[in-house]
């Protein structure tokens, strides 16, 4: 409603557009228990994925450690890349951001009937354990990027002062935590991923990354 004029045809709503995008960020999120009714997998060692991924990549608050494990838990491949800040918070975008780094590290897995490999995310950032809407953003990408990927939908593991937290699991430890240093990767049940290690090339919104194959 307004009072004194009426907006032109050729004049912008901002609060249509607005709540338009609104509605859309809010579509492309998942809250904690809808993570966890979707059925995602446990991982049988969770400190022994947190502890292997933070010796292999180092991420600091904004990075993102995307990581394929096989059947037997084992790392097949992994990619960093830190999120701009001054990006939106949308799972669209999370979403393609991790397709991208998966595809540049492992082959797809969609001529298979069923996944065989799982995808996993790690997230370093600032805050506390608990849930964010930036939380959500990033289970609703890697979830939708694992399926365009050919993968199972793994854990999603948050990196903080505090320490690590599987969320929606419920299980976590104070060790490693995003100011911690890392472990050797000789102290790493994942160890060394097969095949030579590798960096893959730079991209609009990240402004670091690095893969191992």
């Amino acid at each position: 409603m307004t009072f004194g004029f009426a907006p032109s045809a050729a004049t912008p709503v901002p609060s249509a557009t607005a709540s338009a995008g609104s509605a859309g960020h809010l579509s492309r999120m998942l809250e904690p228990a809808e993570w966890a009714a979707a059925g995602i997998p446990l991982l049988r060692s969770p400190r022994e994925v947190v502890n292997g991924l933070h010796a292999r990549q180092r991420p600091t608050p904004a990075t993102a450690v995307v990581a394929v494990l096989d059947h037997e838990e084992r790392l097949t491949a992994s990619a960093s890349f830190v999120r701009h800040p001054a990006g939106a918070v949308d799972g669209w975008e999370f979403r393609n951001a991790l397709l991208a780094h998966l595809r540049r590290v492992v082959p797809h897995d969609l001529r298979r009937r069923t996944p065989v490999r799982t995808g996993v995310l790690l997230y370093c950032r600032e805050g506390d354990e608990r849930w964010t809407e930036e939380d959500g953003a990033w289970m609703w990408g890697l979830r939708d990027a694992c399926t365009l990927h050919g993968l199972r939908c793994g854990a999603y593991i948050t990196l903080t002062r505090g320490g690590w937290q599987v969320l929606g699991d419920g299980r976590g430890g104070r060790r490693p935590s995003s100011v911690s240093r890392p472990v050797s990767l000789a102290e790493s049940s994942l160890g060394p991923a097969p095949g030579p290690s590798r960096s893959g090339g730079g991209a609009a919104e990240a402004l670091r990354h690095a893969a191992a194959r």
